[in-house]
């Protein structure tokens, strides 16, 4: 018991001493000791560096997965088997449950209609991007995000804790430097000749006896000078080969870096690939996109029925095809446009056009051509492209380019 007090009664006069040699030097009172300027730099590159590592990790972690607190508990899960040292179980991606519900919803919608074939196309797509995604995730995390954090929460704290242990020996170093001027300072006065017409003889006795005293502590504030300034140097010869050691850091995260990027190039490029297929098949599709929600179910009818359309998509005939009652719109020309042939309808800039909404006839694919005028009425039929409208001025009829007008209320 005895030994545990006195030892704590040592490290708080260390402290206490510290924490006066660190005030004094602050507001200029006691000298401190200088780094040399390779070291200062050394001490700046490595600030530097754990700033900015820190920063690209913390970044890095929210980019790969940027809802840390959802409903999964995705980063509270990992947090925890990381402290119990054990490995994460893979996990369903976002994107794979989307694709898992949108399949699921082609089963109650039925896969045989436009809208199910279509959720069953992209949800197998989804699931194969979710599944890229997971790849692209684990990769990342093995070859970009742990060595980052392995400097983070090894060698960085290695660095910290010895320049902590490197500034305590310093200020120890400097409070010698204090002692021993202090020390050297009584001793000259100690050692000063005494005036022989005002001091009494017994004072001479005194002043011998304060001289050797002083000697002594001059001697012995020499010798801690010394241990000091030894602990010192080799406290700063470990920090030295430390902080040199950042650049193999740097080394070692830029090798981690181009793996990231990779991953990231082949992540991006299994995805496009993917979509291009998807965009493949959709296009395989019949009537995907061509008919609005109001008449999908009575096209369907129609096709299923096998009925016949005066607007069939290969014998479209525009003299067949009649206006619609109601829902036709005016539109102003915007560009000339030259038909190309019979089925079309020239125009020239600046005249107006009126396109329709679309009528609840059969499906069908319809071309037109425009010819010049001043108004040009048009509308639309089922299953028609929408990149196209029918136009009618007078007696003319035929195909119109819809990016060649502006619809006006």
């Amino acid at each position: 018991m005895d030994f545990n007090v006195k030892k704590l009664a040592s490290g708080a006069g260390v402290f206490f001493t510290r924490a006066v040699q660190f005030t004094e030097e602050k507001f200029g009172q006691a000298e401190k000791t200088e780094l040399d300027a390779h070291f200062e730099n050394l001490l700046s590159r490595a600030d530097c560096t754990k700033l900015w590592t820190e920063k690209i990790y913390r970044q890095t972690e929210a980019l790969l997965q940027p809802n840390p607190i959802d409903h999964t508990g995705a980063r509270i899960e990992e947090f925890l088997y990381e402290k119990l040292d054990r490995k994460v179980p893979s996990r369903i991606t976002n994107g794979e449950l989307l694709g898992q519900y949108m399949q699921d919803a082609a089963k109650e919608f039925g896969p045989g209609t436009p809208y199910g074939s279509t959720l069953i196309e992209v949800g197998e797509c989804e699931r194969r991007l979710g599944a890229a995604e997971r790849e692209f995730l684990q990769t990342s995390a093995i070859s970009f995000l742990t060595p980052l954090r392995n400097f983070l929460e090894g060698d960085w704290r290695t660095i910290s804790k010895e320049r902590r242990l490197l500034e305590n020996l310093r200020l120890d170093l400097d409070a010698c430097k204090t002692r021993l001027k202090k020390a050297k300072v009584a001793e000259a006065k100690a050692g000063m000749a005494p005036d022989f017409q005002e001091t009494r003889p017994r004072n001479y006795v005194l002043s011998a006896s304060a001289s050797a005293l002083w000697s002594e502590e001059v001697d012995k504030a020499e010798h801690e000078l010394r241990v000091a300034q030894t602990e010192f140097d080799r406290q700063a010869e470990v920090t030295r080969l430390l902080l040199e050691g950042i650049s193999s850091t740097h080394v070692n995260h830029l090798r981690c870096l181009h793996e990231f990027v990779e991953a990231q190039a082949a992540y991006h490029k299994q995805c496009h690939f993917h979509m291009q297929e998807l965009q493949k098949e959709l296009g395989r599709l019949p009537n995907a996109f061509a008919l609005n929600a109001t008449h999908t179910i009575a096209t369907t009818g129609s096709a299923t029925e096998g009925l016949s359309s005066p607007v069939e998509t290969d014998t479209l005939k525009i003299e067949e095809v009649q206006a619609p009652a109601t829902g036709t719109r005016k539109a102003k020309v915007l560009y000339d446009y030259d038909a190309a042939d019979s089925s079309e309808l020239s125009l020239l800039a600046d005249e107006d056009t009126n396109p329709s909404l679309l009528s609840e006839s059969p499906a069908c694919t319809l071309l037109l051509f425009l010819t010049p005028g001043r108004l040009i009425t048009v509308y639309t039929v089922p299953g028609m492209d929408s990149d196209w409208l029918i136009g009618e001025r007078g007696n003319q009829k035929g195909k119109v380019p819809v990016t060649y007008l502006e619809l006006l209320s």
